[in-house]
């Protein structure tokens, strides 16, 4: 280990082999640092963190610091990141609300500069959150999505795998897995093409997610409708099945640009204003 004489290392803590700790760095009660992590100068962690090995912690990033939330009063709760992650700086990661919970950022995750992850937040492996992206309490990003720089994410809301959000969106409701997102509210503006053929699915596999995306979210027809055609005329793969039983337990809705008033969202860039939408659509019990 290289621990800089300046660090705060507290007794209960637990450091691997080879951790370097730079200067004015703190390592809280509780925590775990795995085999190889380093954490640069003013970085804290500062109770109950679970870092795994390989990771790196650059300076002023503070992570298991108590959750944003008025139903905390103190219980134990926890932070775990992956092996591998890359925490930029000035990035914060609470610890989260309900006694034994954990805020969980998976393997090989980037979170850039000033990123924000609240309480109760479930990441996948290889998220990569932009610069000053902000998640709301109990979010939930799929493996392998991009959140562009200084998105905004509500409380509760899903964001399936391989998804890419555009810059300066917002999101409310649940966002589909394999898409490309953009807006405010955020929408689906087309399929992840290149995402999805960069992780080694074949042509086949996104032809067949392409006409899916244009049945589901491009035509005029309700998501039970469109998924009802979905089965009858496209063979099923794992990737459609993810995309439908995303939508059909969705319980926060999906805004489609299909279904905006006057039929004006065709693409990312022309998506008009949250007071054009109609209201997000649900899967009710009365559709099923």
């Amino acid at each position: 280990m290289l621990i800089h004489p300046t660090a705060i290392i507290d007794p209960t803590a637990q450091l691997g082999d080879q951790v370097q700790v730079g200067p004015y760095a703190i390592v809280g009660p509780h925590c775990v640092v795995g085999d190889r992590t380093r954490l640069d100068a003013h970085a804290v962690l500062k109770s109950h963190v679970k870092l795994g090995e390989d990771c790196q912690v650059s300076s002023g990033a503070v992570l298991g610091g108590d959750p944003q939330d008025f139903k905390f009063k103190g219980e134990p709760t926890y932070v775990r990141i992956g092996n591998g992650s890359i925490i930029r700086e000035c990035v914060t990661v609470n610890r989260s609300t309900g006694e034994g919970n954990e805020t969980i950022v998976g393997e090989k995750a980037l979170l850039m500069a000033y990123a924000h992850v609240a309480h109760n937040c479930i990441l996948g492996d290889e998220v990569i959150l932009a610069n000053a992206v902000q998640l709301g309490g109990h979010v939930e990003v799929g493996d392998f999505a991009f959140l562009g720089g200084s998105c905004a994410v509500h409380q509760f809301v899903k964001i399936g795998k391989l998804s890419i959000m555009g810059g300066l969106s917002a999101a409310r409701q649940d966002l589909p897995p394999f898409a490309m997102l953009d807006g405010r509210p955020a929408m689906v503006g087309g399929l992840n093409k290149i995402g999805l053929k960069r992780r080694g699915f074949d042509l086949a596999s996104r032809t067949r997610l392409k006409r899916a995306f244009k049945i589901i979210f491009f035509s005029q027809m309700n998501y039970k409708q469109a998924i009802e055609v979905v089965h009858a005329e496209i063979e099923t793969d794992p990737l459609i099945t993810e995309l439908v039983n995303f939508i059909q337990n969705s319980t926060k809705g999906i805004y489609r640009p299909s279904r905006l008033r006057g039929n004006r969202a065709t693409a990312p860039g022309n998506i008009g204003n949250l007071e054009d939408a109609d209201e997000a659509e649900f899967l009710s019990d009365s559709m099923l």
